[in-house]
């Protein structure tokens, strides 16, 4: 993935986790799948809210979901890995940037005394 597309594909995860539901949603998935319903009462959401946020969540890569054979009509969410493997990178190169920054900035604090 190019740099331009992984700094779309973080912000694309964090406009996605920025909503509170959402990071809940997330919170419960990283627990293990889960029906939209089960996720709807858990959030005390109405279902069409959310399904607005699992849009969401489907549309940045977060999670995805499948039909169980038994019913069509259910959808089960699980998380992906991918976008938080690319917010990680993200924050780990950010992290090392503002490390190297305050190192620089005691160097020349300490140098000025």
């Amino acid at each position: 993935m190019g740099v331009n597309a992984a700094h779309a594909a973080v912000d694309r995860t964090l406009a996605a986790l920025a909503d509170p539901h959402r990071r809940r949603v997330v919170d419960l998935l990283s627990q293990g799948p889960r029906a939209a319903g089960d996720l709807a009462r858990e959030l005390h959401l109405t279902a069409p809210a959310m399904s607005r946020h699992l849009r969401t969540l489907r549309q940045c890569g977060l999670v995805e979901d499948t039909h169980p054979t038994f019913d069509a009509r259910v959808r089960i969410y699980a998380l992906k890995p991918e976008p938080m493997v690319h917010l990680l990178r993200w924050l780990e190169d950010a992290e090392r940037l503002w490390s190297a920054q305050l190192v620089a900035f005691k160097t020349h604090v300490e140098g000025d005394e």
